[in-house]
């Protein structure tokens, strides 16, 4: 081989050749399928700059977005049994839990932070989707009641944010228990004097909105999130009637008086820090 092939050659292809693009530079709208940057869909908060659709907001950014300076301190939670029902479907339920754990990093699909919004005192439970759905099981009850023992104790506001499809099916009635628990919960929140604030989004259903979701003091929504107890579908095919348009949404809901606002995600914190100004007011 002469100088020129082993060397001068390969320079000049590497220099030539077209330097590869990263798959994540660019996301796809869920709505309109518009391209957008990822950049920008970061500087957006997940919503789409051409149609305002509002996309999957990771559950850490969003508490970074809502409290003070982004900072706030996780409040740790106790134990539950792992699989107390010996569930299996298509597969074992540990190892549902272990693959969830594996990708999000979190023990379940609920964190529970405390900080300030505004300078007011808050304690946040925020559901994670992308955990088995944000599915609700013991360790989410969990969750909720351990937020408003927090909330009680720092004589602070509750803020609670869903995101499920409602109660985990691979714990069973203990799944469904969890309900009544989290409305006792709001319920000592309340007789404490303290506010308790739901911020509905996508999706807010099953044993979730037929429980806290929809006790809130105050019932903030986010554009075009779905809202309701059972999917359209099964609804129509019980009552075989023909549901009106949009129905579910969060705008149908603010219609129909079931939220009290709905608010784009770029003017949530400022929204709650206005309500906060309010409602912790010490004459209030």
């Amino acid at each position: 081989m002469s100088w020129f092939t082993t060397f001068v050659r390969p320079k000049i292809n590497a220099l030539m050749r077209k330097k590869e693009i990263p798959d994540n530079l660019w996301h796809t709208c869920t709505q309109c399928e518009q391209m957008i940057f990822h950049k920008d869909l970061i500087a957006h908060q997940n919503v789409c700059r051409h149609c305002g659709h509002h996309m999957r907001f990771p559950v850490k950014v969003r508490l970074e977005t809502l409290f003070d300076q982004g900072d706030y301190t996780r409040v740790p939670l106790s134990s539950v049994l792992l699989d107390p029902l010996k569930f299996r479907d298509t597969k074992k339920y540990p190892d549902r839990l272990k693959a969830a754990r594996a990708d999000t990093g979190e023990e379940d699909a609920i964190i529970v932070a405390e900080g300030m919004i505004g300078g007011y005192p808050v304690v946040i439970s925020a559901f994670d989707f992308s955990f088995i759905g944000g599915s609700m099981g013991m360790a989410v009850g969990e969750g909720l009641v351990r937020g408003a023992e927090r909330a009680t104790e720092l004589k602070a506001a509750y803020i609670v944010i869903p995101s499920s499809g409602g109660a985990r099916m691979q714990e069973g009635i203990l799944s469904l228990m969890q309900m009544p628990r989290s409305v006792i919960a709001v319920e000592q929140v309340k007789e404490a004097g303290l506010p308790y604030i739901t911020l509905l989004t996508n999706p807010t259903t099953g044993g979730v909105a037929a429980s806290f979701a929809m006790l809130g003091d105050i019932a903030i929504a986010e554009p075009g999130a779905v809202i309701g107890f059972t999917g359209a579908r099964v609804l129509q095919e019980t009552i075989r009637q023909a549901l009106p348009s949009g129905f579910q949404s969060a705008e149908f809901q603010l219609e129909h008086g079931m939220v009290d606002m709905v608010v784009s995600r770029q003017g949530i914190r400022q929204k709650l820090v206005d309500i906060l100004s309010i409602l912790m007011r010490k004459d209030a």
